[in-house]
């Protein structure tokens, strides 16, 4: 086990350091005195190793030698300086060079660190992460409530975590900087009230050498030769308010930005983000993705929704998210980018980078309506099929024509020759029907929409695969990904806080599927139709409550008889009582080609286009045909329960490893390690031996760590 040590005393440097020297605190300047000179390149692709005096008590230096003023309020004089803060990625030779740099910078800020929190290696004792935090953190435990000390702690929330690394550096992996008490003002009790013009020398101490500490920016970006590395943080990120080429940042945004990205990508080493600077360092675009975004993509990539509604809505965040369809049918999140505008210029940068990362070109792609994201596609992806999400034309329509006298009229039409015709022809005449009768042939929305009728119809889009994303049937909506967790008000430091909740969310919705798809039994049939018992075997269960459906409908369908017959093909009508408003009843007729020769089937609805499974009105063709079971063809492997391992098997993913790439290294043992899960997960003896599997293995890991030290 390894050792926990927690101090709840005030530390000050000068008790940690070796020497265990402890210094008179006469007055604010006279000991403790810091000297940083951090480097500026905080964004680079190569390490960056920066130099920070610590120079403690120097001796002869006197008040003229500083920059400062006198605070009237708390009679000090206070030295104006301007140092960095810690950020996420720092470096540090030792512990004691970490440490007596956060003391520093506490010292200068106006508060007293605390050691909250130790770990040790078991065998060697050798120290290994710590947080540093706040005097004030925390409270007083509930026996020391009565002792006449007064109460100083107020649960302040500042700290620092950080850890030894390979490199036997000390790494900082998390940083708190918000205080909730007032700095300075008690920090130093004995200082004598000092007139104006009051010449004061320093108190000699016997700790007079001075200190050079090593500071060191880890791996932070790779930038690919896009970002110049002689730019400062400070400008990648200044505030570029109202500037329609820049990325619009508020006060606090770039620190968290930066603290989200670094932490991420210190903690997880497949995480990746870029960011785009002009030049003159001023950030525009930035784009992130994970290692479960990444292996999705390798899952799902085939077709893709691009959600800019945040951009056009105006939201407070320019986002835009790569999703895609698991193999339950969810929703799954590929990538995330922030935008400085609506520009075809920095959708191109947007999707180059896409591309170039996650090695995919999908075969659909779906988005809002948008022509600087259209032309970018364009360029882009040339042979993917783009198409325009319906249920966003749909959503639109109570404010592109809500104001319309014969509104009511005008929205039943327009559903009518969106969702209830089958052929090009039946569309045109129902679109002809609406614009002339209601008198909106000149409406500038709807004439738009006709013009571009091709890429968000239904009717139009029976030859383009979409996985159950194109929401082509009534009441089927497509849904931002991070719907729950934003409003237009939602402030970015607020929302990186909410994306980890809602990749967490995600994320047991899918464990808990394939938990679920594992144990699905026979039970669960609702008919004696073969076609449900064979797809019941291999669909996630989710998939499989979806196209069963489609097999309790198949008793709507009341008759197939054949229309043409042409050598091996043959056009079948199919009858099937429909539902319509006011729970009325309609016949409607549906054409189905098969092909006997080869066991080809195709209705006119195109559910399997649309969804990824049979209609209820092909495979009624199929049992007329004495087909007893679905061709495979129509088994689409991304809905089968064992999609991933085939998938992982198929691509040769157990093969060479290069011994010198961590990624690929993480990307082995992650895809590996979900088979253990998949089989672990089918009941309570597998549970059990899979558990003691990954404890064993994670023990002869631990044992690889002691053998070092």
């Amino acid at each position: 086990m390894e050792r926990n040590e927690s101090v709840d005393g005030d530390v000050q440097a000068s008790e940690y350091l070796e020497n265990e020297e402890i210094c008179e605190r006469d007055d604010p300047l006279s000991d403790g005195e810091c000297t940083l000179r951090i480097g500026e390149a905080l964004v680079c692709s190569s390490e960056h190793e920066i130099d920070v005096g610590f120079c403690q008590n120097q001796q002869g230096k006197i008040e003229e030698e500083a920059t400062g003023e006198f605070d009237e309020q708390s009679g000090l004089l206070v030295e104006r300086k301007e140092f960095d803060a810690p950020a996420v990625g720092m470096e540090f030779e030792s512990y004691d060079d970490a440490y007596n740099y956060y003391n520093c910078y506490a010292t200068e800020v106006g508060f007293r660190v605390r050691v909250k929190n130790s770990w040790f290696k078991r065998r060697s004792k050798e120290k290994y992460g710590a947080v540093l935090c706040c005097s004030s953190q925390g409270f007083k435990r509930i026996n020391d409530v009565n002792r006449v000390r007064k109460e100083t702690r107020t649960g302040c929330p500042a700290m620092i975590r950080m850890r030894q690394v390979d490199s036997k550096r000390w790494r900082v992996l998390e940083v708190t900087l918000d205080h909730n008490h007032l700095l300075g003002s008690k920090l130093y009790k004995s200082v004598r009230r000092i007139g104006t013009g009051t010449k004061r020398k320093s108190v000699s101490s016997p700790v007079s050498d001075a200190k050079t500490i090593k500071l060191y920016r880890a791996h932070v970006m790779d930038s690919g030769n896009n970002v110049n590395p002689n730019s400062t943080m400070k400008k990648q990120f200044q505030n570029s308010a109202g500037s329609p080429d820049l990325l619009n940042l508020k006060r606090g945004d770039s620190a968290a930005i930066y603290n989200y990205f670094c932490r991420m990508q210190l903690t997880n080493p497949n995480f990746f983000y870029l960011m785009d600077v002009n030049d003159e360092g001023q950030l525009r675009n930035v784009f992130w993705a994970d290692a479960f975004s990444k292996v999705s993509c390798c899952f799902f990539g085939d077709v893709i929704f691009i959600d800019n509604s945040y951009i056009t809505g105006k939201f407070e965040i320019p986002l835009v998210t790569f999703t895609g369809v698991n193999h339950h049918g969810q929703t799954t999140l590929l990538s995330c980018g922030l935008l400085a505008g609506e520009t075809m210029e920095s959708y191109h940068w947007l999707l180059k980078v896409w591309l170039s990362l996650m090695k995919c070109s999908p075969q659909t792609i779906v988005t809002n309506r948008c022509k600087p994201l259209e032309a970018a596609i364009s360029q882009v992806f040339p042979r993917s099929h783009h198409r325009f999400s319906l249920t966003h034309i749909m959503k639109k329509i109570p404010e592109k024509l809500g104001g319309l006298h014969n509104y009511d009229g005008v929205r039943k039409a327009f559903t009518k020759a969106v969702y209830e015709t089958l052929k090009v022809v039946e569309f045109e005449t129902a679109w002809g029907f609406m614009v002339h009768n209601f008198g909106v042939i000149d409406n500038e929305w709807l004439r738009s929409l006709y013009e571009e009728r091709v890429k968000w119809a239904p009717v139009y889009l029976k030859d383009t695969f979409f996985a159950g994303i194109a929401a082509a049937s009534p009441g089927e909506t497509l849904n931002p990904f991070f719907e729950r967790y934003i409003h237009k008000q939602t402030p970015l430091k607020e929302f990186l806080d909410k994306y980890e909740l809602a990749l967490q969310k995600k994320h047991k919705e899918e464990t808990l599927s394939d938990i679920e798809s594992l144990t699905l039994n026979t039970m669960e049939l609702k008919t004696k139709c073969s076609f449900e018992t064979q797809l019941s075997r291999i669909f996630t269960r989710n998939m499989f409550k979806k196209f069963q459906v489609e097999v309790e409908e198949m008793y709507s369908c009341f008759s197939t008889t054949q229309l043409h017959v042409d050598g091996p093909f043959v056009i079948f009508l199919v009858k099937e009582r429909i539902q319509v408003e006011s729970n009325r009843r309609e016949i409607r007729d549906f054409e189905v080609l098969y092909n006997r020769s080869v066991g080809e089937v195709r209705c006119i609805c195109s559910c399997f286009n649309f969804c990824g499974y049979l209609c209820r009105h092909a495979l009624c063709v199929l049992n007329f045909n004495g087909i007893e079971e679905i061709p495979l063809r129509y088994i689409l492997p991304r809905w089968r329960k064992d999609y991933i391992r085939v998938h992982l098997a198929d691509n040769g993913l157990t093969g060479f490893v290069d011994g010198t790439d961590r990624v690929q290294w993480f990307d082995q043992l992650y895809k590996n390690a979900l088979q253990v899960v998949e089989e672990g997960a089918v009941s309570l003896d597998h549970y059990k031996v899979a558990m003691q599997a990954l404890q064993q293995s994670l023990d002869k890991v631990h044992s690889l760590e002691d053998k070092q030290d």
